[in-house]
């Protein structure tokens, strides 16, 4: 169902959006390569499960304290660690700017947008306070105050009863096979964010957007 055979799809209700990479890049180990070299970064990545410690953010433990406690195991690393919370902003971005201007005129156009996400409760809420978009959705899934993450089926479960939207009538946009996979057994339609362009394209066939915009 994926890219493919997406004209026999029902026109979508209401889109959701996942941010990492769709909306917001989110790439850890490009910013640890700048900030200690990239034989450092490879290192500790190697020594410390730090998605592993994101996920435990993502699915509500508190940011500082998840953050802070992995780094005093490893007092190797512990400043460069600490950095996943001090320089959060640093590390998550930039902005896709043209997922954001699609975001904001589906909107325009009274399509309902939702987003469904991997984020902590404390990390979202310092994003936000930076990113004003995050405040512009009409339902907002994120996983930290929703205590799973994707792709577990119950956090799709959750979104369906929330929203009332039939699932075939959702169109869900993330960045993870799996994730969209996972939407897709629960009859979502979906898209695998590869790039913007992309991404516009698969709304135009959708009718959801008209050639030439955002």
């Amino acid at each position: 169902m994926t890219q493919t055979n997406s004209r026999a799809l029902p026109r979508p209700e209401a889109v959701i959006f996942d941010i990492g990479n769709v909306l917001i890049t989110w790439q850890p180990e490009q910013h640890y390569d700048r900030w200690i070299g990239e034989e450092r970064r490879r290192e500790m990545f190697a020594t410390v499960d730090l998605h592993h410690m994101n996920e435990l953010v993502d699915r509500g433990g508190d940011f500082r304290e998840t953050i802070y406690g992995t780094a005093a195991e490893y007092p190797e690393f512990e400043q460069e660690i600490r950095w996943w919370h001090d320089r959060w902003l640093d590390l998550a971005t930039p902005v896709i700017d043209l997922s954001v201007r699609t975001l904001r005129v589906l909107r325009s156009k009274g399509v309902p947008v939702f987003v469904l996400s991997n984020f902590g409760i404390g990390s979202f809420a310092l994003s936000e306070s930076r990113e004003d978009f995050l405040s512009e959705f009409d339902r907002r899934y994120i996983s930290g105050h929703m205590g799973c993450t994707k792709p577990s089926a119950r956090i799709y479960e959750m979104v369906e009863r929330d929203c009332g939207v039939a699932p075939e009538r959702l169109l869900f946009v993330d960045d993870r096979a799996e994730n969209i996979a996972a939407a897709e057994a629960r009859g979502w339609q979906g898209h695998i964010f590869t790039s913007p362009e992309g991404w516009v394209a698969r709304l135009i066939i959708a009718g959801l957007l008209e050639e030439g915009e955002p």
